[in-house]
């Protein structure tokens, strides 16, 4: 299978992560106008699954380092298997949320609140069991970042004010979204063998974790998303029906979503063996300002904001990037 031999290629990946993780919400803004982001999200998920799985019969399969894909993931251990899939569970709930969040409050607002404080959670839980990296220079980057999340919320909040709309509904979405995405990293990083280049009996390779990863989304995508089918946040209820009767443009925007996730989530488990997880996850997460350039520069999304309002989106951005540079001067 294919393995990361440096760092630089490892932050090499990690940008690739950061890129795609905070692209592919653009898919759900391309799909048709009248898609629901609860149909979306089945493409989205079918997307997630389909890439994982091609990239472990190729990438994970190929080349004499590591363990081949199916050899792997025949000899997984139980423990291992469910810690991957543990973590998709996770990762669907958060993601669900965050999802929402941005069909109520927009990339711009959903991706600075939400993967932010992802972003924090995930350093912390994830330097907690791995502690690999300077502390200061890594704790010290997430401190900007969470002043950068403060910045956001209050634009968002000045911008809600003037239009007379009540943010409380995308923001709280956005923030429980964040919690829970900090959590699911470590437990698909703790199913995998540490040294990618010395594979451990009934641990899993990073391509086998992720498809497994990937099935945990898909099997808890049946529970979550289909009661929130029945109980949306917002608008009426959707079917089944609904979902066939959508249009090929929107069905391939769904999927081609989940692919983009997916290669970024590939690359930062890939970047992990040399990063560290705190690191590569905190690197990765730098999709927040990916994000917040898309909703701010293409999307308009705060078009006609108040005066102070465009100065505080600017430092945020500014934060956010300066807080990326300790993350990586952290290893």
């Amino acid at each position: 299978m294919y393995i990361i031999e440096s760092y630089s290629i490892a932050v090499i990946f990690c940008i690739v992560t950061m890129m795609a993780w905070g692209s592919w919400a653009n898919t759900q803004k391309l799909a048709a106008k009248t898609w629901r982001f609860e149909l979306f999200y089945w493409d989205y998920v079918f997307g997630i699954v389909a890439f994982s799985l091609l990239f472990a019969l190729t990438a994970g399969s190929l080349g004499e380092g590591g363990r081949p894909f199916i050899e792997d993931l025949s000899q997984a251990g139980p423990e291992n298997i469910w810690s991957a899939v543990l973590g998709g569970v996770l990762f669907n709930a958060a993601n669900i949320l965050l999802v929402a969040a941005i069909a109520l409050a927009g990339m711009s607002v959903a991706f600075p609140v939400g993967i932010g404080l992802a972003l924090v959670v995930g350093v912390v839980v994830n330097y907690v069991d791995s502690p690999i990296g300077n502390p200061a220079l890594l704790f010290g980057g997430v401190g900007l970042v969470m002043v950068a999340i403060l910045l956001n919320a209050n634009a968002y909040r000045k911008l809600s004010a003037q239009q007379q709309k009540v943010p409380t509904k995308g923001l709280v979405l956005a923030v429980v979204a964040g919690l829970l995405m900090g959590l699911f990293y470590k437990y698909v990083a703790n199913s995998m063998f540490p040294d990618f280049a010395k594979p451990v009996a009934g641990k899993l390779s990073p391509y086998t974790a992720v498809f497994l990863f990937a099935l945990g989304i898909l099997a808890s995508n049946f529970v979550f998303n289909t009661l929130l089918m029945r109980k949306p946040f917002e608008g009426a209820p959707v079917s089944f029906k609904d979902y066939f009767g959508g249009t090929g443009k929107s069905h391939v925007m769904g999927i081609l979503g989940g692919v983009i996730w997916c290669i970024g989530m590939s690359f930062s488990i890939l970047a992990s063996d040399k990063a560290g997880p705190a690191i590569s996850y905190g690197l990765g997460q730098g999709a927040t300002v990916v994000a917040a350039i898309w909703g701010i520069f293409i999307w308009k999304e705060f078009q006609g904001a108040p005066k102070g309002v465009l100065g505080m989106l600017n430092a945020m951005l500014l934060l956010y990037v300066v807080g990326l540079g300790l993350i990586i001067a952290a290893r």
